[in-house]
């Protein structure tokens, strides 16, 4: 248990911080699985679209410093190459 005020007020901000970052973070699994359903189904425009949609989120998380960006722009590119694989093949 902390005995300082300043230790205190770490320990409050820390919990709200550990809240959003685990929301955000959350929002980023939902919009990764919606990427990754849209392609295993085949559907070249719905991919397109879920790609952008995927790079805005992982772009937010980044800047906000939830994730690392170097993180953020390997999963991108990974969604980007699988969304370029499946227009290559239709």
């Amino acid at each position: 248990m902390a005995h300082s005020l300043s230790a205190n007020k770490r320990i409050r901000q820390s919990a709200k911080r550990r809240l959003l970052n685990r929301d955000r973070k959350k929002n980023v699994r939902v919009e990764l699985k919606k990427i990754h359903s849209v392609i295993a189904a085949g559907d070249v425009k719905a991919a397109v679209a879920e790609l952008s949609k995927a790079q805005q989120t992982l772009d937010r998380v980044a800047g906000r410093g939830t994730m690392h960006k170097n993180t953020v722009a390997r999963r991108k590119a990974k969604l980007a190459k699988k969304v370029n694989a499946l227009k290559a093949a239709k």
